[in-house]
Formats: C-alpha cells, structure tokens, sequence
C-alpha cells in the first residue's frame, strides 16, 4: 500500500535535528588526468556528506562530481567540510542535486568550509544550487580557493534570505562569509562579512537594499575583453559585472530564486566558453 503521508516541513525536518546530536560530516575529493580523462581517484567521507558517481555529461575531459548531503538540510550545530583537489591538467566541476537548506539555529551555529585546490592548468568550478537560510538560522561560511599557474577557477553561489513565494521571510539570525582566491601564491580575492536580520547589511542601500537573494559569479583566468563584459552586463539592467585583473566578478540582487539562477546561469554560459575553452552545456541535475 503506498505511502501517501505528507512530506515533513522545514520547521518539523528542524525540530527532529534538535533531539539529535548535530551532524559532523566531511567529504574529500581528489582528480587526476589520465591521458583524455580527468579521473575521480580518491573519494573519503566522513558522515552524511558524499559523491555516489563520477559523471561525464560533456566528454571524458570534464568530470562532474554532484555532492549530496542525505539528510537534506543543515540543523544548529552542524559543520560539513568539503575539500577537492585537481591535479594538473584535470577538469571537475561540482554541484549538488539541489537547494543547500539551512535550519534554524537553535542556540548553535552551523558552520560550512569548501577547501578547492587546482593544479598547474588544472580547471576546478563549484556550481551548487541554490543555498535557502531559513528563519533564525545563524551560519558561518567559509571559501578557500588555491589555484596553481595557469589554473582556472568559476564559482556561482546563489544565496536565499527566507522563501518568499511561499510566504517565508528572514527575520532573525545571521550569516557570515568568507571567500578568498590565491593564483600562484598570491591572493587575487579576499571578502568577509555579515548579513543579519533586520541589519544595514540586509536591509541598505549598501548592503542587500532589501532583496531576499544575492548571487555571485566570480571566474579567475584570462580577462575578458570589453564586447563579452558588455554582453554579460546587458544580460539584465541589475546585474554588475567588473575585471579586475585576472578576476571577473558579477553580483546580481533579487526577490525571485528562479529568476536569479536564469540570469546567472547564463553569465557562466557566456563566461565558461572564453575562461575554459569549452561549451557551457547546463548540468543535467539542474533541470530535475
């Protein structure tokens, strides 16, 4: 007989983690080029963090890894580390199946920290779908990205303050972030701070302005000339897009996800041919 009792809430999924120990869960990750292929050759987790596959969607030269974390959202308390690696020459790209959900605190932080290293004209993108912090979640987020000479980096992070097509806003708790990009030994991108509830960060003109999502698109490699910055830029009259030596950032603020991840999605697909050399073909576990 088929189950047809509803699906759990955020607010039910949130108060089970409470009567349980916060999860501890870490996942490393390690490429290699075999010749044409870029091979996953190692795959340690720790906990409920892990790759079940490695995917070739775009030929042998490009694998995908889609990191899954089973209990589908983070509770007060939790830490997840990732680490990757791609030795010379490899070329990976991660995402996951879908949203990041970020609970309610509880009296506990919960913290992530995403450790990318690539290696001499290596290629590494971090493509996670959207990250949704639910009302009174208090987060910490932690970016390192380490690339070799020659190597490339594109990350996308989308962020969702509450869900307000379903009537959820975000009015406790905070978010703190953290990013930095070394090339070569030296630090191209350094960025740090918090967006709390309520505060100038969220609700500025400064800060959010008010919007309930915020994106990012940062690509480090060979600038782009001025026609592909324009065509990036001319993508939609909110979306900011600069280079600034070997990094090319685009921030684009919203109240609708869907919207957001259109327009980002194709920055990355104009972005990704002139970065990498390659089509920019949407990851398959996006559109399921």
């Amino acid at each position: 007989m088929p189950d047809c009792a509803p699906s759990p809430s955020p607010l039910d999924l949130s108060a089970a983690q409470d009567r349980h120990a916060p999860w501890q869960a870490s996942l490393r990750l390690r490429f290699v080029r075999d010749g044409l292929v870029t091979r996953l050759v190692e795959r340690r987790h720790h906990g409920p963090l892990r790759v079940q596959k490695a995917l070739y969607p775009e030929g042998g030269a490009i694998c995908h890894a889609i990191v899954v974390h089973p209990p589908g959202g983070v509770g007060g308390g939790d830490t997840l580390q990732i680490d990757a690696a791609v030795g010379e020459g490899g070329h990976a790209l991660l995402t996951t199946p879908g949203a990041g959900k970020w609970y309610r605190a509880n009296g506990r932080r919960s913290s992530q920290q995403v450790r990318l290293q690539a290696g001499a004209d290596a290629v590494i993108e971090w493509l996670p779908q959207e990250t949704i912090f639910f009302d009174d979640a208090a987060v910490r987020l932690e970016h390192t990205v380490e690339l070799a000479a020659g190597a490339r980096y594109i990350g996308l992070e989308i962020l969702c303050f509450g869900r307000r097509a379903a009537g959820e806003v975000f009015t406790r708790g905070a978010v703190h972030q953290r990013t930095q990009i070394r090339s070569g030994d030296k630090l191209v991108w350094w960025e740090q701070g918090a967006i709390g509830a309520g505060s100038a960060a969220m609700d500025g003109r400064f800060g959010l302005h008010g919007a309930s999502v915020c994106a990012t698109l940062i690509g480090v490699g060979a600038p782009l000339p001025a026609p592909l910055l324009a065509q990036i830029r001319a993508l939609d009259p909110g979306l900011a897009a600069s280079q600034v030596k070997s990094v090319f950032v685009a921030r684009l603020l919203g109240d609708d996800s869907e919207t957001v991840r259109r327009i980002m999605l194709a920055a990355w697909q104009l972005l990704r041919p002139h970065l990498l050399g390659c089509a920019a073909p949407i990851p398959r576990i996006w559109n399921t």
